[in-house]
């Protein structure tokens, strides 16, 4: 099997990751929050994700009274966006 040399001097096999440890041993990685996800959307205490509803940032003088009055508040989250959020949302 080839070797290479990397810059510092330290051989190591390609693909292995590069902060690996022996101490560490086999163990399952933490799945980190999507901060962005989080920043945005909000899970309710039965399960149901929340998030703003889009469309009413710009051009807003084309938009109607009764369509920029309905864009108000939350919205929940359709049953597949919700799978999806949830596992960012997963900490």
């Amino acid at each position: 099997m080839r070797r290479f040399k990397s810059i510092c001097g330290t051989h190591r096999q390609p693909g292995a990751r590069a902060g690996a440890s022996a101490k560490r041993g086999n163990t399952m990685l933490k799945k980190k929050t999507h901060k962005a996800a989080s920043k945005r959307c909000k899970v309710t205490a039965t399960g149901k994700v929340l998030s703003s509803r889009a469309g009413k940032r710009h051009l807003a003088a084309a938009k109607s009274r009764k369509r920029k009055r309905n864009l108000r508040g939350t919205a929940v989250l359709a049953p597949a966006e919700q799978k999806r959020i949830k596992s960012m949302l997963a900490s």
